[in-house]
C-alpha cells in the first residue's frame, strides 16, 4: 500500500533536546520527589498537564515547575538533527505529506517556529498537546494527524523515538521506524519495524518505498 503522510515526533527526533528535558525533569524530581526511579526517562512523551497532575499534584509546585520550564524552553538551543529538514522536503516534493505530532503546547512550537522556521515551511499539519485529551502512548495525536492528512490505516508512518511514542505508533497502525537517540537501538528495535540510529540514515525515497 502507498503511503500518504509521514508524522514525526518532535524532540529526539527532528530536534536534539532529550539530553536537555531528562536534566530539567531530573532537577524537578529532586526538588519535588515523586518516589519514582528513572522519573525523568518514565514521562517521556507525556504532556505537561499530564505530568503535572499525574506526579506533581500540589498547585504551588505545579506554578513553580511551569515558571521553570518556560524559562529553559525560552533559552534552550534547539538543534535540528542533520538530515531533518531535507527528509521533510524531499517526501513533501514526491506528494507525501508530513506532520510533527509533539506532546509540547502551542506556545512553544510558535517559539521554536520563530527559530527554526524552515521546520514549519516543511509540514503540513501540527498536533500539539493542545489537540488531545490523551497524552501518548496514547495514539490520539497520531490518529488525528492521519485524518487531517487523509491517511488511512496501512498508509503512514509514525517516527518516534521515546517509548509512549513507540507504542503510540503501533497502535495507531502506522509502520514505526524507530530512532535510537533517546533509547538504545536494543530497546527500540523491539517497538519499531525498521530502527535508524537517527534522522539523518533516513532518505525520502527509501522511505517511500516502506511497504506497510
Amino acid at each position: 500500500m502507498c503511503i500518504k503522510a509521514v508524522l514525526f515526533d518532535l524532540d529526539g527526533v527532528l530536534i536534539d533536546t532529550e539530553g536537555i528535558y531528562s536534566c530539567f525533569w531530573s532537577e524537578m524530581d529532586r526538588l519535588y520527589p515523586t518516589g519514582i526511579e528513572g522519573f525523568a526517562d518514565v514521562i517521556k512523551g507525556n504532556t505537561l498537564s499530564n505530568i503535572l497532575t499525574k506526579y506533581f499534584p500540589n498547585k504551588d509546585n505545579q506554578e513553580d515547575i511551569k515558571k521553570r520550564l518556560i524559562k529553559q524552553e525560552n533559552e534552550m538551543e534547539y538543534r535540528l538533527y542533520d538530515g531533518a529538514v531535507s527528509l521533510m522536503h524531499g517526501l513533501r516534493e514526491i506528494g507525501i505529506k508530513t506532520a510533527i505530532v509533539t506532546s509540547s503546547n502551542l506556545k512553544k512550537m510558535k517559539h521554536l517556529f520563530t527559530v527554526l522556521p524552515e521546520l514549519e515551511a516543511n509540514i503540513d499539519t501540527l498536533i500539539t498537546d493542545e489537540d488531545v485529551t490523551r497524552s501518548k502512548p496514547d495514539p490520539q495525536g497520531y490518529l488525528l494527524a492521519a485524518e487531517r492528512l487523509g491517511a488511512s490505516k496501512g498508509e503512514f508512518v509514525v517516527v518516534e523515538d521515546s517509548i509512549a511514542g513507540l507504542e503510540a505508533g503501533r497502535r495507531s497502525g502506522a509502520f514505526v521506524l524507530g530512532i535510537a537517540t533517546t533509547n538504545s537501538r536494543e530497546v527500540v528495535e523491539k517497538m519499531a519495524d525498521l530502527t535508524i540510529d537517527e534522522i539523518g540514515c533516513m532518505t525520502a525515497d527509501r522511505l517511500s518505498k516502506i511497504h506497510v
